[in-house]
């Protein structure tokens, strides 16, 4: 008997941590997510723009140390590689 009702705490505990962490992992609002198309086609549109706009400034970013470090390399006048990176910058150079 005792042993019974000591299973059966653990499992009233066990039910309570799961109910609050169901709360508190916002299920109220991803269901009111699937019964609303128009929240969902809002918040994925801004997502995909914010993606966006986060791809292209990271890519300007990398892209431009990539240049400056390149740049860097033939001033070092290295014979084989400084030849090579200066026809790459000098590309780049010419399509901005």
């Amino acid at each position: 008997m005792w042993l019974r009702k000591e299973k059966y705490n653990i499992l009233e505990k066990t039910i309570n941590n799961l109910n609050k962490a169901f709360t508190e992992s916002n299920i109220i609002e991803l269901s009111y997510l699937i019964g609303n198309k128009k929240e969902i086609i809002k918040r994925n549109l801004l997502a995909g723009i914010s993606r966006g706009v986060g791809v292209g400034i990271g890519v300007t970013v990398i892209t431009a140390v990539l240049v400056i470090i390149l740049q860097k390399i033939v001033t070092l006048n290295i014979p084989v590689i400084g030849e090579y990176i200066a026809d790459i910058v000098e590309i780049v150079q010419k399509t901005r």
